[in-house]
């Protein structure tokens, strides 16, 4: 993933002045941000992003502490902590223990991502389910919204978030790849859909007829920087800035203004996630 110069987002969409977009999910501690994370922050904010919710569980258990730390040093940027799908089978009561400190830091804001990935299947599906059903007990017991990745499982997180009462929790549907059949199940569960630069891509017909139908109240946008980046930027790594370019992709699907895009996933993000109201800072 080529890196962008700081002056190289000339085509980002305008909307309202004094408006702003919330980036629901990124991996701002991820290695890609080394070299240029103050100017990713500035793209970002220069942008219009007010805020940035960095995951915690974007690798081994150490990324937790980045994300953590990473909320702590910058005003718009809030953080998640867990374990994701991919490192399930490495769940333990230590670790569990281990998130559950984290999660009760400043500007945590859920638990996340976790859920079931049977695609790569990096951790044994047995172990997924297991994993994923102990967080969701996790975020009942924190009053914490969970954050979900899917892939390729529909039925078994259905099933699961069903039997958990994960709706006590409520939480997310991150970077939504399914179909219209499938966002309708997990609204009725009381999720919220998040929708990533995937909307944007060429073989993503049946992802932009999802989210036509989406309700407004249970709209969110994301990057999942640095991967995904929306068209026209596709193959260089993402940011939490190109958010912009999502929800303009977005708000044309829907044929709705960008700046009625805008405020809806501003407010469901920050309703979710207990954020501020208004400038991070």
């Amino acid at each position: 993933m080529s890196r962008l110069a700081v002056d190289s987002l000339p085509d980002l969409p305008a909307f309202r002045t004094g408006q702003t977009v919330i980036d629901s999910h990124c991996h701002l501690d991820m290695d890609e941000f080394d070299g240029d994370r103050a100017d990713v922050l500035a793209r970002a904010t220069a942008a219009g992003v007010s805020t940035m919710v960095t995951i915690g569980a974007g690798g081994p258990l150490e990324a937790n502490e980045r994300a953590v730390a990473l909320a702590a040093l910058h005003a718009p940027v809030f953080a998640t902590v867990g374990v994701h799908p991919h490192e399930a089978s490495l769940v333990s009561d230590d670790v569990l223990r281990t998130i559950e400190a984290l999660a009760q830091r400043p500007k945590v804001v859920a638990i996340g991502e976790t859920g079931l990935d049977y695609h790569y299947d990096n951790s044994p599906r047995p172990q997924q389910r297991a994993a994923f059903a102990r967080f969701i007990q996790l975020a009942r017991r924190l009053r914490l919204p969970i954050v979900v990745h899917l892939r390729d499982a529909d039925a078994d997180a259905l099933a699961i978030l069903a039997a958990e009462g994960a709706r006590d929790a409520g939480g997310v549907i991150h970077c939504f790849s399914g179909d219209t059949a499938s966002a309708r199940a997990f609204v009725d569960l009381g999720f919220h859909i998040s929708f990533s630069g995937i909307v944007t891509f060429k073989n993503a017909a049946a992802l932009r007829e999802a989210a036509r139908w989406v309700p407004s109240e249970r709209l969110m946008v994301e990057t999942d920087a640095p991967f995904l980046a929306p068209v026209p930027y596709r193959g260089r790594r993402n940011e939490p800035a190109m958010v912009v370019r999502t929800a303009a992709v977005l708000a044309e699907v829907r044929g709705e203004p960008l700046e009625a895009v805008v405020e809806a996933t501003r407010r469901n993000t920050q309703r979710l996630f207990r954020l501020p109201v208004g400038d991070a800072s």
